[in-house]
């Protein structure tokens, strides 16, 4: 049996905003923890009308205020948008505020485009420095030394998991080299899933952080208690990516009928090909959908996504998931 966790958002409905956003997220993550979900992740996006989440570390601070055991953390934080020393003190403010609860997950994308990284302040060359600003944040957490000019208060000596996010090989590599723990993006390029997971497991060398390798994979789920009103919940997902290939990012669309005039063959083949790695159907479907994810690519942890356009719905997607984490067929 694997854990199962949450990736959220935050979706900016349309017709709703980002205060309604941030209601429903803490409410899922009040669910999710009553669920058994192991960690709650939100992630870093800057300059997208339909995510909430930009102010990363505020938001872990309001669901972690919220809620009592369940991890809560980024999935990610993108870290060439900062000075690794802000990030410390972020998290080491978070993890001194929520003792054993807070993960940081970091990224090299920017979670923007050109001109609001540029907005952000950040040097274009700035991903090529993503190893040794990681070094440097690590460096954050341990105690400090005698006559160490610069300290991160609060953050020194506090225990707060790195994790390394990517959807390509970079960062597999990277995770390795450095011995951490592994999250892939496969909810949205699951491309090069599993020879990112080849070459992490294959490469992995012990740290004072991980004695073995730990993958997390990302999995889009929408549940539903019919395969049509799933496939239906589903196409507001297909929408937001259909808008942002596009360059034209909205709010989370209501779901459709049917997409067939939305979307062009070209369109259409594209996007499902990003979202492949997405389980959709009834409850029957779902088990056997999740099960086969895990038999063919032996994640340690799976982390679940749904972009669904209705709070309630979502809420019942999760809870359907959640009951297959004790299910003998996905043992």
């Amino acid at each position: 049996m694997i854990p199962f966790s949450v990736l959220d958002l935050s979706p900016i409905i349309e017709g709703g905003d980002a205060a309604l956003a941030l209601r429903n997220t803490l409410d899922l993550a009040r669910h999710a923890e009553t669920l058994g979900y192991r960690r709650y992740w939100v992630a870093e996006h800057h300059n997208m009308p339909g995510i909430a989440s930009a102010a990363t570390a505020v938001v872990i601070a309001h669901v972690a205020g919220g809620t009592s055991r369940i991890r809560v953390g980024s999935g990610g934080i993108m870290l060439p948008n900062h000075a690794p020393l802000t990030i410390a003190e972020q998290f080491g403010t978070l993890a001194s505020l929520h003792p054993g609860r807070i993960d940081l997950g970091l990224g090299r994308a920017p979670g923007s485009d050109q001109r609001t990284m540029l907005a952000l302040r950040r040097d274009p060359g700035s991903a090529d420095r993503f190893p040794n600003d990681v070094v440097e944040l690590q460096a954050y957490f341990r105690p400090a030394v005698p006559g160490q000019a610069v300290r991160a208060v609060p953050g020194e000596g506090l225990d707060v998991p790195i994790w390394l996010l990517g959807s390509s090989l970079y960062s597999a590599q990277l995770a390795a080299m450095l011995g951490l723990p592994f999250a892939f993006a496969s909810h949205f390029a699951p491309d090069l899933m599993d020879t990112a997971i080849e070459l992490y497991r294959d490469r992995f060398e012990p740290s004072d952080a991980r004695d073995t390798p730990y993958v997390m994979l990302g999995v889009n789920v929408f549940a539903a208690d019919t395969e049509h009103a799933a496939r239906r919940l589903f196409t507001s997902a297909q929408q937001q990516f259909m808008m942002l290939r596009r360059g034209q990012p909205v709010r989370l669309q209501p779901p459709v009928d049917s997409m067939d005039e939305l979307w062009s063959p070209m369109e259409a083949a594209g996007i499902m090909r990003s979202l492949s790695a997405a389980v959709v159907g009834d409850r029957r479907m779902v088990r056997d959908g999740i099960a086969r994810f895990i038999e063919e690519h032996r994640p340690d942890e799976l982390l679940v996504a749904a972009q669904i356009y209705d709070h309630a719905a979502r809420r019942h997607s999760f809870e359907m998931v959640s009951e297959l984490q004790h299910s003998p067929a996905l043992v």
